[in-house]
């Protein structure tokens, strides 16, 4: 057996109203569940982007009932969203809109595009289309 999906992912924030202004303002996500002070998630497709400050992550669970364990990280991470090529043009200019500065646009060897930004926190948040990874993609 081997799992089917990546159901969910985080990245590590400094500030959640910066992160819920960035990933539900400007992409777009739906918040679906927020603790301030604590972590900020969203829906984006059939997955789940978790925002946590890192460190009230690492402090024992305080409800019995849902005993996830302390984790954490520290430093900026990365994500990748999926955007279909036709749909990168509308993303750039989104994004630009919004004052987002660009790290890169370019395309892959292999065809695929990817557009890469920074959100709030430093995190590298990448729009890529599936056939980056799937040939079969698009």
């Amino acid at each position: 057996m081997t799992p089917d999906g990546i159901l969910e992912a985080a990245v590590y924030v400094h500030d959640l109203d910066a992160a819920e202004a960035f990933y539900g303002g400007v992409l777009g996500m739906e918040r679906i569940l927020r603790l301030d002070g604590r972590h900020a998630f969203f829906r984006c497709g059939k997955s789940v982007l978790l925002c946590f400050i890192a460190a009230a992550t690492r402090l024992p669970p305080q409800n019995p009932d849902i005993p996830v364990p302390p984790h954490g990280a520290e430093g900026p991470s990365h994500v990748c969203f999926s955007a279909h090529g036709a749909d990168l043009v509308h993303w750039r200019g989104r994004l630009e809109a919004a004052g987002i500065e660009f790290e890169e646009d370019f395309t892959w060897p292999g065809g695929a595009r990817s557009i890469y930004v920074r959100d709030p926190s430093g995190n590298s948040v990448e729009l890529a289309e599936p056939k980056l990874w799937f040939a079969e993609a698009e």
